[in-house]
């Protein structure tokens, strides 16, 4: 057998063990959305977005219109996850030949990865936003002030910072970020706290992931005031 033959062969094997692992996510994915499409609360038809992929619960990518319920799991751990966009006053001709003094720079100022914070946090914006309205959540010492260095960050994951140009060459910022940790332990704690939920009501799913609370009971109002807290906080991140 050539080399190339051989190559051929390792690389069609390759293949299709890949192809193998995205037909079993497709399926667990679809699986998913089928599990979530059987909850009595669903008020319509749900749908799936073309990136649609496994989650834990519902399917990453699939929209979900429930009516008296929310499930926090399908509403995921990133709260307030969200893109934001600048135009500057620079042109093309404006950024130098090599972007890595320019990445430098914005790496610098802009703290990146796991539980990564600015070392001395300009704490006024981030303390307005902590104390304009509470969560429902009462949070730590270590909560606050770590939510407070976080403010303004990066993180970690599909976030990112780019600088890019429009169609006239002008230069933009593109930024796209979330809660940071503070946002991901909010949504953890109510997503265990469904589940406990459920477990106490003797409601039995099919994922335990979809558990959900109820409109009009504290649980559920205590959640989305805790989202909206979140989202607040990501919003004022990104400005």
């Amino acid at each position: 057998m050539s080399f190339y033959l051989f190559l051929g062969v390792i690389l069609a094997l390759i293949a299709m063990v890949f192809s193998a692992l995205e037909l079993a996510a497709i399926v667990l994915g679809f699986t998913g959305y089928h599990k979530a499409a059987r909850l009595p609360f669903m008020g319509g038809h749900v749908a799936l977005m073309p990136d649609a992929h496994v989650g834990m619960g519902a399917t990453i990518g699939s929209v979900l219109p429930t009516h008296g319920a929310i499930i926090p799991s399908a509403v995921g751990v990133d709260l307030g996850c969200g893109v934001d966009a600048a135009q500057t006053d620079l042109k093309a001709e404006d950024l130098p030949d090599d972007l890595r003094q320019l990445f430098s720079g914005i790496a610098s100022k802009v703290p990146a990865g796991v539980g990564k914070g600015h070392a001395s946090p300009k704490s006024g914006l981030a303390n307005a936003i902590l104390n304009f309205k509470k969560p429902s959540t009462d949070l730590t010492q270590k909560q606050m002030e770590t939510a407070v260095a976080q403010f303004g960050t990066l993180g970690s994951g599909n976030h990112f910072i780019e600088v890019c140009l429009d169609e006239n060459d002008k230069v933009w910022v593109l930024l796209h970020s979330g809660s940071r940790g503070i946002g991901n332990q909010l949504a953890q704690r109510h997503i265990e706290k469904a589940k406990g939920l459920m477990k106490q009501c003797f409601v039995k799913l099919e994922d335990p992931d979809l558990a959900y609370f109820v409109e009009g009971t504290p649980e559920f109002d205590s959640y989305i005031t805790d989202v909206l807290w979140a989202q607040a906080y990501a919003f004022q991140s990104r400005g």
